[in-house]
Order: structure tokens, then sequence, then C-alpha cells
């Protein structure tokens, strides 16, 4: 795989290939409580984190798709999400929770693309920014800036 450049967006190609990966990651999702089957992608370093939610009889403990997936990328030694997809739901596009929008917004540039999908196919196209255009950063407790307010709105 090629890598992503920093500072771009990748390529319509490379948000399908997410679409793809979370699709398929989908269908091992653990969530015999909600029934809710999350699968979700990042990009990071141009490779990509595919992973779904967790569920367990204590709900607190249970964890999303998308944070799932930006663990495997940070564990993975990446610091930078350039591209996120999900796909959840059967009607229409279900964007990520607040929890990983916050999540989200901590490892990505504000312009990074968030494409999120039903399972049947229907899809949204946004940003991190626009999906939480105020988060809590570094910045708001007195610290430098993370990997990824390049641009950040405050």
């Amino acid at each position: 795989m090629k890598p992503a450049m920093r500072g771009r967006n990748p390529s319509p190609a490379r948000l399908s290939a997410l679409l793809r990966a979370a699709a398929r990651a989908r269908k091992n999702a653990y969530a015999p409580y909600s029934g809710f089957p999350v699968g979700a992608a990042v990009l990071a370093g141009g490779r990509i984190f595919a992973a779904t939610n967790v569920e367990n009889s204590a709900y607190p403990l249970s964890v999303c798709a998308e944070r799932n997936a930006v663990a495997m990328a940070v564990a993975a030694g990446h610091r930078r999400i350039d591209a996120a997809a999900i796909v959840a739901g059967d009607g229409r596009p279900v964007p990520p929770c607040g929890g990983c929008r916050q999540v989200l917004a901590e490892f990505c540039d504000p312009d990074a693309p968030v494409v999120y999908a039903s399972h049947d196919g229907r899809s949204a196209t946004t940003n991190v920014g626009a999906l939480l255009p105020h988060s809590f950063g570094p910045e708001n407790l007195g610290k430098k800036a993370g990997p990824r307010r390049r641009g950040r709105r405050v």
C-alpha cells in the first residue's frame, strides 16, 4: 500500500478501501446486548486498522469500534489518523458517538475525512472538525498542541 501523504486528504479509492475494511470488521462485532454491530477503520501511516465494537454485560465496559480501531493504530506506533470510516445500522448512515468523536479529534486534523455508512451501502462524508467543532484538547489543559492540532479551531 502506498503511504498517505501528510497534509493531504486520502483519495476516494482509499476512503472506499476504509469503508470495505469497516464493513468486514462489522461482521465480527460482539454485540449480543444491543444487537447493533459496528465496524470501523482508520488510516494511519498509510495502513488501515479495522476493528469492531465489543460489548460487555456490564455496559460501561463496552468499547466502540472507532475507539478500538484508533487504539490499534496507536498500539502500532501511530499518533496521527488521516481518515476514518464507520459502518453501522441498516437504515440511514450512523455517525460516530460523541465519545468517539472526541477520540478522533485527539488524533486527527479537523479536516480529516470521516465516512460513515449503513450496512446497505448508503453513506455520508464529513470531517472531524464538522463532527466535533469545538473539541477539548491539550491546549485546554495548558499543554502544547498534540499531533493533530494543525489548523485546529478552538
